[in-house]
């Protein structure tokens, strides 16, 4: 009994379990990408709003789109200071 397989079709099963992996991956990536950033958005304007809310006795207020959700998101309390600090100079 002769059991013997060509290293040709080993490299093709190789070769095509790693190009599924990586198109799996791809699929992936962007998901996870994507649901990060709704939820830093989302987190990032509740802190606006929050800032708006306790800022109203000082006279800072910032304007929640989604370009300073995103910022404040991403950076958290630099965030929250550089918007300020724009607001002002701008």
């Amino acid at each position: 009994m002769n059991l013997s397989i060509e290293y040709n079709i080993i490299i093709a099963y190789v070769v095509g379990l790693f190009l599924l992996y990586i198109l799996g991956w791809l699929l992936v990536v962007p998901r996870k990408f994507l649901i990060r950033l709704i939820l830093n958005g989302v987190v990032g304007a509740l802190v606006l709003f929050f800032i708006n809310m306790a800022g109203k006795t000082f006279g800072i207020y910032v304007g929640i789109n989604p370009i300073t959700a995103l910022v404040v998101g991403f950076l958290g309390i630099p965030g929250v200071i550089l918007l300020i600090v724009l607001q002002y100079i701008v």
